[in-house]
């Protein structure tokens, strides 16, 4: 199928649409912050068995009324296992008094599986070392660019980059969704994910200003684009295709991390086209950055 879409023609609605969606999320992030989850902030997880199928909603009112504020509940593997995370320190009798409390609820027989704690320093821990993590990505994905094409293409591919992070950062901080270990990792994929694509776009880009060297680089960017659209878009479809379902039918317990990616994806497509290739024309990229350089032949006929 056959482009002919002049991306680049709109690259300053997009470059200013995406300076506000920045600004927002830079300033809520600065503001309302995110919600952490107890991977954090610390707290306690609790892990019950019912002999039958037991509703999310009645054990987390159930929780609610016995003052047990902030709990999170969800199912663990089946409909008859519960997973509840509660903030703050732990006690002796936690595990007992939650049982205690959705037995006056319920006659069922339920079993105490495991409890356990989580201190708010190993949260913090946690926290800096999953963002030095995504710090050490950028900057080894941003060397390898720089190696694999030319610098240029690699400031544009971090720009992207930390475009994306920032955008889905300020969604989950706007509604208060919960950010945990799983939210990160979803992070971690997003940037894999964003740098694929625009990778295979910068490919094509120095492939065709080196062929093409009678127009300019906006013509040259708007063919490239066009030729990968098809590729870039089935990729996305499929890819957002398989988190839907992941968002809508995995559970609770991967609900923010499928939401994650869903809006990295989109994200992440969005900057392939937009920031990266507009990255690229603010730099002053042409084609005689990437001629290669003819090697010197050596006159041999003049040697003794």
């Amino acid at each position: 199928m056959n482009f002919n879409i002049k991306f680049m023609s709109w690259r300053k609605i997009a470059l200013g649409f995406s300076l506000i969606a920045i600004c927002i999320s830079l300033l809520s992030l600065s503001l309302k912050q995110l919600n952490y989850g107890l991977d954090f902030t610390g707290g306690s997880l609790v892990e019950l068995s019912y002999p039958e199928e037991i509703q999310i909603s009645e054990i987390r009112k159930a929780l609610t009324e016995a003052g047990f504020e902030g709990s999170q509940v969800a199912h663990f593997g089946s409909n008859k296992e519960v997973l509840i995370k509660l903030p703050g320190s732990v006690s002796d009798t936690l595990g007992s008094d939650i049982v205690m409390t959705l037995r006056k609820d319920s006659s069922s027989q339920i079993d105490l599986r495991r409890i356990e704690y989580v201190g708010p320093q190993i949260g913090s821990e946690l926290r800096d070392d999953g963002g030095l993590a995504m710090l050490l990505a950028l900057g080894l994905m941003m060397l390898y660019i720089a190696f694999r094409f030319q610098s240029r293409f690699a400031g544009a591919a971090v720009l992207a980059l930390i475009h994306d992070v920032i955008v889905v950062l300020g969604i989950f901080s706007l509604l208060q969704l919960d950010f945990d270990l799983t939210v990160l990792a979803a992070l971690l994929a997003v940037i894999g994910y964003s740098l694929n694509d625009t990778i295979v776009v910068s490919d094509r880009i120095r492939e065709n200003l080196r062929s093409d060297r009678d127009n300019n680089t906006e013509e040259v960017i708007n063919k490239s684009l066009n030729q990968m659209l098809s590729r870039t878009l089935i990729t996305s479809l499929t890819t957002l295709l398989v988190l839907s379902s992941l968002y809508l039918l995995g559970g609770e317990l991967i609900k923010n991390f499928s939401l994650a990616l869903i809006f990295g994806v989109i994200v992440g497509t969005y900057s392939s086209i937009y920031i990266a290739s507009s990255s690229l024309l603010m730099m002053g990229l042409t084609s005689k950055h990437l001629e290669i350089p003819e090697k010197e032949n050596e006159d041999f006929n003049d040697l003794p």
